[in-house]
């Protein structure tokens, strides 16, 4: 078999049905192209949203869980396994959700292998109180150097500052959701109310926006005194630890770590985010299935080009196979064709995927003042280039193989004598 000879034949009748080849070549490259530019954008969805995620939620959460659940004075007088004691409508035990050693705990952490930032926080449930108006949030007291390390705070504002925190302990950021419903401004007073009633009146010194519903709507900052002062708690008094890892992956073995170290209920990112996570991995198998179809649909365009391109060419087919060829010459002719198209239509294809792509990632989306994306998210990696430039051109070699099969079982005496 003589494969440059092959290539030379297929180069011929390549170039003498340049349309024919142009629109096959043309297949290859859209579906190349919609692939690249379906997986880069879906995936910077993907990666959007679980940074968004991420950005607004620690990898790790320490936090004392109440728990209702307790043993009656009858089981603790009567432990024998054979008796039963029934206690209807059992009221809880009071509990606090203080952390028991908080601040110790958070240096400690702090110089565990893998760990990135701890930040300690005052939270409780909280009513804000503007004139008549009166709404129900949460209320965070935070260590702003920390707390702005981990959630990168200074970028999330929309107007005023977070440093004015340090300066003004009877300052408050507010959520920008919460300040458009409270009808505030940087420089007024919110009076800050708790279940238990404590009362505290605080300066707005800042507007902040995560661009997440559930925090933007309900959520403020203020100093951790501030908040312990409103419960009436000392200064050792601390209801949640967040921490960051230098690796995400990292959290959920941590996370054990710490609960058979010191005790503590912890609750990891993957766990908080579930749903977030069960939309990725129907979006992967969404953008997955989309992109395969695109590439199958353009093969099976190029092989009944491919068809007709041998039923086009029977009679130099027979005349081939009388002058000598033998079958897999005549297969070699016909799978060079389609290696030169796969190439050729995958190359221009790749070149149109990153134009589209790029000019996605370069057009403004208006995602309001909340978010801080301005363009469509597309992420560009060379895998994926790889994987669309591989699958277009074994679909073409695929597609060529077939009909060259049925080329090489052609009688040449039934096709000369018609």
């Amino acid at each position: 078999m003589n494969l440059n000879l092959s290539l030379q034949i297929a180069k011929t009748h390549l170039l003498a049905k340049k349309r024919q080849t142009l629109i096959a070549m043309l297949g290859v490259t859209f579906g190349i192209a919609m692939f690249i530019v379906m997986i880069s954008f879906m995936q910077g969805v993907n990666q959007f949203l679980e940074d968004s995620a991420l950005d607004a939620s620690p990898h790790v959460r320490i936090y004392n869980e109440v728990n209702t659940q307790r043993r009656s004075i009858l089981d603790e007088q009567n432990p024998q396994a054979d008796a039963l004691n029934v206690v209807y409508h059992q009221k809880p035990k009071q509990q606090l959700p203080r952390i028991k050693n908080g601040l110790q705990m958070v240096r400690l952490i702090e110089q565990m292998k893998g760990v990135w930032g701890v930040s300690p926080e005052v939270s409780s449930q909280a009513f804000f109180n503007n004139g008549p108006i009166q709404i129900s949030g949460i209320i965070a007291g935070i260590d702003y150097p920390r707390e702005n390390r981990l959630y990168n705070l200074d970028n999330r504002l929309k107007a005023g500052s977070f440093q004015a925190l340090l300066t003004n302990p009877k300052g408050i950021v507010v959520g920008a959701n919460l300040a458009r419903k409270l009808n505030v401004a940087v420089g007024d007073k919110v009076s800050v109310t708790t279940p238990t009633g404590g009362n505290l009146t605080l300066r707005v010194v800042g507007i902040f926006g995560f661009g997440i519903g559930t925090i933007d709507n309900t959520r403020c900052y203020t100093s951790i005194s501030s908040v312990q002062e409103i419960l009436g708690k000392d200064a050792s008094y601390i209801t949640d630890i967040h921490i960051k890892m230098t690796d995400p992956l990292l959290a959920l073995p941590f996370g054990q770590t710490l609960r058979q170290q010191f005790g503590v209920y912890t609750e990891d990112w993957a766990t908080a985010n579930q749903a977030i996570l069960a939309g990725k991995k129907i979006r992967n198998v969404m953008t997955f299935v989309i992109s395969m179809t695109l590439l199958v649909v353009a093969g099976f365009g190029i092989y009944n080009i491919m068809n007709m391109n041998v039923i086009n060419k029977l009679k130099d087919i027979a005349i081939l196979k009388a002058t000598g060829f033998g079958g897999k010459d005549v297969v070699a002719v016909f799978l060079w064709q389609a290696i030169i198209i796969g190439i050729l239509g995958g190359l221009l294809g790749l070149l149109l995927g990153f134009s589209i792509s790029y000019a996605l990632s370069i057009t403004p989306f208006d995602a309001g003042d909340l978010l801080s994306i301005k363009t469509f998210p597309v992420i560009f990696k060379m895998e994926y280039y790889v994987m669309g430039m591989a699958f277009g051109v074994i679909t073409t070699i695929l597609a060529g193989y077939f009909p060259s099969r049925r080329a090489a079982k052609i009688d040449p005496v039934a096709i000369l004598r018609g």
